[in-house]
């Protein structure tokens, strides 16, 4: 990795952000998921909750089980992990293909549960959190490694951290909502440099904002 601007070349010759490692799994996930917009209530309720689940882990770690988390919890439905009782808690503590954390269990269902109070009250979750999407003046002019490395939480991040807090929901720190911001798309973090910035910033611009 060149320490002065973050990038790695790949084996393929190809700049990109540092943290994939050359990995290929990291690889894949860095090229065509991380910072692709998202409008699909499932899926930012399956990153919010994959992001609580890395609280003290790798990312690596919960993306190598993902497929484990996304079948044993109903492929993050809110609406049928909100059911989800005691007996399933101790069947998750049993399942060794996820975290068995009970207090991030226990959190999923949770949040689940205030998911759906949510999505009924702006129409989805995806319209509640894309509200939040800074504005250009609210960026910085150049997204490099210095900056990531000095911001692992903004202003916005802890505003949506401290909203949901006051809804009920758990697990979801500034830290863990601006990893979640940036995965999804509400802000382009690819580094300059990087061959997906302007290939993410082209897909921000033609996305369609949820209402």
């Amino acid at each position: 990795m060149d320490q002065n601007n973050g990038i790695l070349t790949g084996d393929d010759g190809v700049d990109r952000c540092y943290w994939h490692g050359n990995l290929p799994d990291y690889l894949h996930y860095h090229d065509h998921e991380w910072g692709r917009p998202v409008a699909d209530d499932q899926r930012l309720f399956e990153k919010i909750c994959l992001e609580g689940f890395q609280s003290g882990l790798s990312w690596l770690t919960i993306l190598r089980k993902r497929e484990n988390f996304r079948e044993a919890f109903a492929g993050f439905d809110f609406e049928r992990v909100a059911q989800f009782d005691e007996a399933d808690v101790e069947r998750l503590l049993g399942n060794a293909g996820i975290v068995r954390h009970r207090g991030k269990i226990v959190s999923t269902i949770n949040n689940a549960r205030r998911a759906r109070e949510l999505a009924d009250e702006a129409g989805s979750l995806a319209a509640w959190f894309w509200k939040f999407e800074p504005s250009a003046q609210e960026r910085p002019a150049r997204v490099d490694y210095a900056h990531l490395r000095a911001n692992p939480t903004t202003t916005i991040s802890t505003q949506i951290s401290k909203d949901l807090k006051k809804r009920g929901w758990s697990f979801v720190g500034p830290t863990t909502i601006y990893a979640f911001m940036q995965a999804m798309g509400m802000v382009n973090d690819h580094i300059e440099g990087c061959t997906c910035r302007a290939e993410v910033e082209a897909e921000r611009a033609c996305f369609k904002r949820p209402v």
